[in-house]
């Protein structure tokens, strides 16, 4: 019998720790390879407690239960997650540490698995537990999975093979890469568990997490430019070993923790930090390898885009900006009228992506936000919370596609008649335009860092004593995750992991200031870039710049024109004719008339 209640789940862990002699356990979101997005197999936060987003996690002990998310779920984990069960946490002002020292006595036993925590996270807390009297046990196996009785098996879509040409540059070549990055630092093999690193490595995909196109394996890499690949036999075509080659052996993802207990005896094994999780590094350590920390060697050759995923990304855009247009048309015309909510909007904004037969898969879940809604950046709709579009409101919507050549990600904000939006709603999205014009036109030195850019996106809301909460840019993949480092653009303070890395040309990033006003609207205008290189007359060293790369038009509802320099009413006029010369070849009729309206000169 299925237990159904999450009261029932709880009891029933609870039941586990104790067989198990431990007093609690830690829940993470996450799988193996510490994925963004996770498959249904490995949901058991959502499977225990109820909440869906994609960020938190929950403590149990034999007494009582937290969980801890930060401030973008704090009304949705109100929403599903049931209170008498579970207490909730504010991270970071809330720890798991201090909640642990709160509830447990002086040697208790806290369990966490392994596979899903890295080396440093368990680090980090045990540095604050123990002086508390509590140790961090890791489990032989997840005790969620021994009661969840209708646990979902892995996916067993089959592996593909991602076309040479859409990758630009060949696996042997990858590898050989990795191979002279291995000697130069005296190691012999590198792990590589993150899926979109294996699926760029070996240009493959797959369609194992939702949103993100790659198949759940590994890889070991070694210095002889050789490989191991570790996957389910089920996903493994004759297409794939031709492709893979010689050089690439396939073994049974289920053998991989033996594997690195066994054959790397005597060796030095270098294993990411944010990726490698410890049950790797015990496995290595009981096998009597050694492991140094580094960076995975694919993550900064996968952020450089070459000529050919650079192409593969404006192909992209071009036909996810024929998407979006058509659905802003089909906005502006029935939202006024009443009738359209936040999931049916998401509903036809994905059906107009599915007229392009390319499309493989949104590459998010959709942000459909009316009215207070837009004012939470990370909203995600369901049946629970859809709501009406209400007329004479604001609108946003944050959005993206996985295409045969690239992976999009465009918000665009837009004011539902009828009436006029009001001077406040026009200012702050003039004021976030200019930041999003400033960052694009941005012209700076190689050896800029991302973080160094950050305030110009915040600027002139700044000036009206206002700011958001957010980073203003993530890297992007190619066909692969739509948050991608290492690069980012951020406020450098906050511990903003990747504000610090150099920006090289190649790399893509989002452009997306915003404005968020609590309980009443939301404002973003995001555009993806392509970091590039300028000639300046008389420049003295190497600069780089941006090229834009996502072309729809702008509400100019919510433009205040006076509040524009000349530089900047230009920049949206070029931009504009940018988003005409780009789409004129996919429009026609009505969708192309609408397009010539809206992108008219200021």
């Amino acid at each position: 019998m299925l237990m159904q209640t999450h009261e029932a789940r709880l009891a029933a862990l609870r039941e586990e720790l104790k067989r198990r002699g431990v007093d609690g356990f830690i829940i993470p979101i996450s799988d193996e390879h510490t994925s963004e997005y996770v498959g249904d197999y490995a949901q058991r936060l959502k499977w225990l407690t109820g909440f869906g987003g994609s960020a938190g996690f929950a403590a149990v002990t034999l007494t009582h239960a937290a969980i801890f998310v930060d401030g973008r779920y704090t009304v949705q984990v109100r929403e599903q997650v049931d209170g008498n069960l579970f207490d909730y946490k504010s991270v970071p002002a809330d720890t798991l540490a201090g909640w642990l020292a709160e509830v447990c006595e002086r040697g208790a036993r806290i369990a966490y698995d392994p596979w899903l925590h890295t080396w440093a996270w368990v680090e980090a807390v045990e540095k604050k537990v123990e002086p508390r009297g509590i140790t961090l046990v890791p489990a032989d196996s997840n005790p969620i999975d021994a009661v969840w009785a209708d646990r979902p098996a892995p996916s067993a879509a089959l592996a593909i093979v991602h076309d040479e040409a859409q990758a630009g540059r060949s696996s042997a070549d990858k590898r050989a890469a990795v191979a002279d990055w291995l000697v130069r630092h005296g190691h012999d093999a590198v792990v590589i568990p993150a899926l979109d690193s294996v699926a760029w490595l070996l240009n493959i995909r797959g369609a194992d997490v939702p949103h993100t196109p790659v198949t759940l394996s590994y890889v070991i890499a070694r210095k002889d430019g050789s490989a191991e690949l570790f996957i389910a036999p089920d996903k493994v075509t004759p297409e794939l070993t031709r492709h893979l080659g010689n050089a690439v052996t396939v073994r049974d993802r289920a053998a991989f923790e033996a594997a690195l207990a066994s054959d790397y005896a005597g060796q030095s094994i270098a294993l990411d930090p944010d990726f490698a999780v410890v049950g790797i590094a015990q496995a290595l350590r009981a096998g009597g390898a050694t492991f140094a920390f580094k960076q995975d060697p694919t993550i900064l050759a996968k952020a450089i885009k070459n000529p050919a995923e650079q192409a593969g990304h404006r192909d992209a855009q071009a036909r996810d900006g024929a998407a979006v247009s058509k659905f802003l048309r089909w906005l502006e015309i029935e939202a006024p009228k009443g009738g359209v909510d936040e999931l049916s909007a998401a509903a036809t904004l994905q059906a107009f992506r599915e007229e392009d037969a390319g499309l493989s898969d949104l590459s998010f879940d959709t942000i459909s936000a009316a009215a207070g809604h837009a004012a939470l950046p990370h909203y995600k709709v369901d049946a629970d919370s859809n709501i009406p579009i209400p007329p004479s409101s604001i609108y946003l919507v944050d959005s993206g596609g996985q295409y045969p050549g690239g992976t999009t990600d465009i918000t665009r904000t837009v004011w539902v008649g009828p009436g006029e939006p009001s001077a406040e709603m026009r200012d702050r999205n003039t004021r976030v335009l200019k930041g999003h014009i400033q960052l694009a036109r941005a012209v700076f030195p190689q050896g800029t860092c991302g973080g160094q850019l950050d305030v110009l996106a915040r600027q002139y809301l700044w000036e009206a004593g206002v700011d958001y909460a957010h980073g203003t840019g993530h890297g992007v993949g190619s066909v692969l995750a739509v948050h991608e480092g290492p690069q980012r653009i951020a406020k450098p303070s906050g511990g903003q992991a990747g504000t610090g890395q150099e920006l090289h040309a190649g790399m893509i990033l989002s452009n997306e200031p915003g404005y968020y006003k609590a309980g009443e609207y939301g404002i973003r205008i995001e555009n993806l870039v392509l970091v590039e290189e300028r000639a300046i007359a008389g420049m003295e060293g190497r600069y780089l710049g941006f090229e834009t790369l996502t072309f729809v038009p702008l509400d100019r509802r919510l433009i205040d024109k006076s509040l524009l320099t000349a530089e900047e009413v230009a920049w949206v006029d070029a931009y504009h004719a940018q988003v005409r010369e780009v789409l004129r070849p996919r429009l026609t009729g009505d969708d192309w008339a609408w397009v010539e309206r809206e992108t008219a000169p200021l």
